[in-house]
């Protein structure tokens, strides 16, 4: 009797979390695989990442209904990772993130990637776009992409020309573009319809008319779940000397970790239930990348589509996120085979549409119109990531966006007050710092050198040392240069 009166208790939300998990797996099912394909490893990498997102990730403390998984977001630095250093070492790279990320959340500086210019991370989703874009336009007409950004861009027209002389081509072309037609009118169709996510049906036509038109397109390889699992060996461990393999590591903790807190704070708009705890949540992003690295798997993080899908699907609770990860392993165990008939053009499709929606237009706009400094970070990151590599780029957009603040942040006004007889009265407020110290000096220098000067600090909140020392030796010319003295009033609380 107990037990009867217990479950709905104990389980209140249940069948709202089934439902909600089994449309989050259609919803990950595609992007999984594309993202491995993409990332130029075996599909069932994809999916590993996946299951250990759901069943690691999704049953530890930090967002109850975000999920996780294997990003659009990371595919070019997992590419460039695996092209230079090997799949064996991306293993051992995912399990220094997670360490790294466990570390983070340990200290509790999870809080502070919330600090992060928005301007930056739009930039760097914006240059991911832009490089998974061009490369997946590559494989979508079935050719290999050049390996930097902007090789994969500039070499695009050539790419076309290849392409239109080939039937074989322009086939595997045609289907990507179907895919992506109907990823975009697959929102128009009536309700009914909807309920099916478009990623899934996207893929599923195109393998669908693969089967039945008798395409010549390439497909996914399939090597079985257990033989894609490898865990890094020994050997693989000597790459973390090195300091490119450092970098590469300390990107992918800022990247994963920037993107799932930033993703946990639109899903907390998303819902009225229980808050993201920061912490946590880079925590519980940290054990599931530790526990991907040591199978070897795509390093993961939370993903807006399938957070989105997930609240909008009725979840309530972590279950929903946890089953998900449930069907993702019932599916690469029972039936892998599946996998041989995706066409890898539907897969370029998809991920083309997933950069797209990367680069955010519409808040480009919106702060060239109103902020047009974060505009240009956001512009500058882009084009850096694309020129450079992930990395740099985002270091490039991060020092643009501090030096930007530090300018913004040090207002300091000096107004002068000449009553034509005695001494010239000069009044400083804000923040002194060496970011206006020319402009300072040009000003000072240009007071009458003959009269005393009554320089008043009282109205600074900040004073620098360079800007101290600058002030004390243009008092003492100003003072040797006839009869004239400056008088000083210090700024309060000046020791």
């Amino acid at each position: 009797m107990s037990a009867r009166t217990d479950a709905p208790t104990r389980f209140p939300y249940l069948r709202q979390d089934v439902a909600a998990s089994l449309v989050v797996f259609l919803v990950a099912l595609p992007l999984c695989v594309g993202v491995a394909v993409a990332s130029g490893v075996p599909a069932e990498l994809g999916l590993v990442t996946g299951i250990v997102g759901g069943l690691v990730t999704g049953l530890l403390p930090g967002s109850s209904l975000q999920v996780s998984g294997p990003a659009a977001g990371l595919t070019v630095l997992v590419f460039g990772a695996v092209d230079a250093y090997g799949l064996p070492a991306l293993g051992v790279i995912v399990l220094a993130t997670g360490l790294v990320q466990l570390a983070l959340g340990a200290l509790r500086l999870g809080r502070w990637f919330r600090a992060i210019s928005l301007a930056v991370v739009e930039g760097m989703l914006a240059g991911i776009g832009l490089v998974l874009i061009a490369g997946q336009l590559y494989a979508a007409a079935g050719q290999q992409a050049p390996a930097s950004g902007v090789d994969k861009i500039t070499g695009l027209p050539g790419a076309a020309l290849d392409a239109a002389g080939s039937t074989a081509a322009l086939t595997s072309l045609a289907l990507g573009a179907g895919t992506v037609a109907v990823l975009v009118l697959w929102k128009r169709l009536p309700g009914p319809a909807r309920a099916v996510p478009g990623a899934l049906a996207a893929v599923a036509l195109a393998t669908a008319a693969t089967s039945l038109l008798g395409l010549s397109v390439a497909t996914v390889e399939v090597s079985g779940l257990l033989a894609a699992v490898q865990p890094p060996g020994a050997d693989a461990f000597g790459e973390l000397a090195s300091p490119a393999a450092l970098g590469t590591i300390a990107a992918f903790a800022l990247i994963a970790s920037a993107e799932s807190l930033f993703s946990a704070a639109a899903v907390d708009r998303l819902h009225t239930g229980p808050r993201t705890e920061y912490d946590k949540e880079l925590v519980a992003q940290g054990a599931g990348n530790t526990v991907c690295g040591l199978l070897g798997a795509l390093p993961m993080t939370a993903v807006i589509v399938r957070s989105s899908a997930n609240v909008a699907a009725g979840a309530r609770t972590k279950a929903s996120r946890v089953l998900h990860g449930v069907w993702l392993l019932l599916f690469a165990a029972l039936m892998p085979s599946v996998l041989a008939l995706i066409p890898l053009p539907a897969l370029a499709g998809l991920l083309i549409h997933a950069g797209w929606k990367l680069i955010p237009f519409r808040g480009l706009a919106v702060l060239w119109r109103g902020h047009r400094g974060e505009a240009l970070i956001l512009v500058v990151t882009a084009v850096s990531i694309v020129a450079v590599n992930m990395f740099e780029g985002v270091l490039i957009g991060l020092a643009l966006s501090v030096a930007k603040t530090a300018w913004q942040t040090s207002h300091l006004r000096l107004d002068v007050v000449d009553k034509g007889a005695g001494p010239v009265q000069a009044h400083l407020s804000g923040n002194a710092t060496f970011l206006r110290l020319p402009k300072l000096l040009e000003s000072l220098e240009a007071l009458p050198p003959d009269r005393p000067v009554e320089l008043d600090l009282s109205g600074l909140h900040h004073l620098d040392h360079a800007c101290r020392t600058a002030l004390e030796n243009w008092a003492e010319r100003h003072g040797a240069s006839g009869t004239a003295t400056v008088k000083v009033t210090e700024p309060a609380g000046a020791g």
